[in-house]
C-alpha cells in the first residue's frame, strides 16, 4: 500500500474495494452452494424417511389375527369364485359371496404389501432391501410373506434417522403383520345398512305422525271447516236477527 500521494493512496483504496467485493462474492457463492446442497439433502431424507415410515405401517400396522401375506392374485382368485359360484347355488352361492369378500380384503392386504416392498427396495438400506426382495420373491413364487423381521428392521432405522432413543432390549413387543384393509364391499354393505335404518325410521315416524293426526280426528269431534265454508248443521242466516227494524 501507498500513500505518498494522492494517487497512489486512490489506487490503493481501489485495489482494496475490488479485492473485498471479490472475497464477498466468493463467499456468497459458496455459502449459497452449501445451502442449497443441505437443502436437497434434507428433502432427500425427508422423503425417504415418509416413504419408509408409509411402508412401515403397511407391514406392520397388525398385532393380532393373521400375521402373513397371501401370495395369490387376483386372477386366481376370480377363477376359483366362478368355478364355485357355477357349481352350486342357493345358501352355497351366498356362504361363496362372504368368503369372495374376504379373499377381496386379502387382495387388497397383498397389493398394499407389494407397493410397500417396491418402495423398500427403492428408498431402504442395504438391509432392507435384502429383506424386501426375499418377500418379494416369495411372493412371486407363491409363498406366504412374513413381514415381522423386515418390520424390526425399518423401525430400528427411522427411530435412528429421528435421533429417538433405542427400544429397551427387556421390552416384549409382538410379532407385527400388515395392516387390515376393509374392501370394498364391506364399506358399500355398511352404507347400505345405514341407508336402510335411516328409511325405516323416516317412514315409521312419517306413518306414526298420519295415524295421530287420524285418531284426533275421529276422536276429538267433526273436523274444522275450511275457510269460507258453513258447517252443515249451523242455522241458516236471517237477515231479521242482526236488524231489529225488520
Amino acid at each position: 500500500m501507498d500513500f505518498s500521494s494522492w494517487q497512489a493512496a486512490l489506487t490503493t483504496m481501489i485495489g482494496l474495494a475490488v479485492f473485498t467485493l471479490l472475497g464477498v462474492g466468493i463467499r456468497i457463492l459458496v455459502m449459497q452452494t452449501v445451502q442449497q446442497r443441505r437443502e436437497r439433502m434434507n428433502r432427500q431424507i425427508n422423503e425417504r424417511l415418509k416413504t419408509l415410515i408409509g411402508a412401515y405401517r403397511t407391514l406392520g400396522g397388525s398385532f393380532t389375527g393373521r400375521l402373513t401375506v397371501d401370495p395369490t392374485h387376483l386372477r386366481d382368485l376370480r377363477v376359483a369364485a366362478q368355478a364355485q359360484m357355477e357349481a352350486m347355488d342357493g345358501q352355497s352361492r351366498q356362504g361363496i359371496e362372504e368368503g369372495a369378500e374376504g379373499s377381496d380384503r386379502a387382495r387388497r392386504i397383498r397389493d398394499a404389501v407389494e407397493a410397500a416392498l417396491a418402495d423398500i427396495i427403492l428408498l431402504g438400506t442395504e438391509e432392507h432391501c435384502r429383506l424386501a426382495s426375499q418377500a418379494a420373491s416369495d411372493m412371486a413364487a407363491g409363498r406366504p410373506i412374513h413381514t415381522a423381521e423386515l418390520v424390526v428392521s425399518l423401525r430400528n432405522f427411522i427411530r435412528a434417522a429421528l435421533d429417538l432413543e433405542a427400544i429397551p432390549a427387556g421390552l416384549a413387543i409382538p410379532l407385527q403383520g400388515p395392516t387390515r384393509t376393509q374392501g370394498a364391499a364391506g364399506r358399500k354393505g355398511g352404507a347400505e345398512r345405514a341407508g336402510a335404518e335411516r328409511g325405516s325410521g323416516q317412514g315409521g315416524g312419517q306413518g306414526s305422525g298420519r295415524g295421530g293426526n287420524a285418531g284426533g280426528a275421529g276422536t276429538g269431534g267433526d273436523p274444522m271447516p275450511a275457510f269460507g265454508q258453513r258447517r252443515a248443521d249451523a242455522p241458516a242466516f236471517d237477515p231479521k236477527d242482526s236488524d231489529p227494524l225488520l
